[in-house]
């Protein structure tokens, strides 16, 4: 008999876009005002030296970054490259890990679970590339 063989479940990088929406949302929310207030200020140098206006540009940022690795991460899960996952799966884990020290009560969990997949992924992918 043939083993049935199965493709692997595309999850991770889904799961990473849905953390980078509940980021942005959550900056809507809470930094509403900060926003609001650049958005008058008309955008262009509206940062100056405030360090909570550079605070909240840089959490609305983080956002879209995180967005971005997310549709990168889909794309290394679609054509199977575990090294590049497992590689990227290592820096989120250290990330999250620095994130958590310095502030435990963030979003920074919600990418633990999958930087623990990309390096699960890379690591059963890695006795197949011996053996080739």
């Amino acid at each position: 008999m043939q083993a049935a063989t199965t493709k692997p479940r595309i999850w991770i990088g889904h799961w990473l876009m849905g953390v980078a929406a509940l980021h942005t949302v959550f900056a809507a929310v809470v930094f509403g005002k900060v926003l609001r207030t650049m958005a008058e200020r008309g955008l262009f140098n509206s940062v100056g030296a405030d360090p909570l206006l550079g605070a909240v540009t840089w959490f609305v940022l983080f956002g879209f970054v995180l967005a971005l690795l997310s549709l990168a991460v889909t794309a290394l899960e679609r054509s199977g490259q575990s090294v590049a996952l497992r590689q990227l799966g290592f820096g989120l884990i250290l990330l999250c890990g620095l994130g958590i020290v310095l502030m435990p009560a963030s979003g920074f969990w919600l990418a633990i679970v999958p930087a623990l997949a990309m390096l699960r992924k890379g690591a059963t992918a890695a006795p197949q590339m011996a053996s080739a």
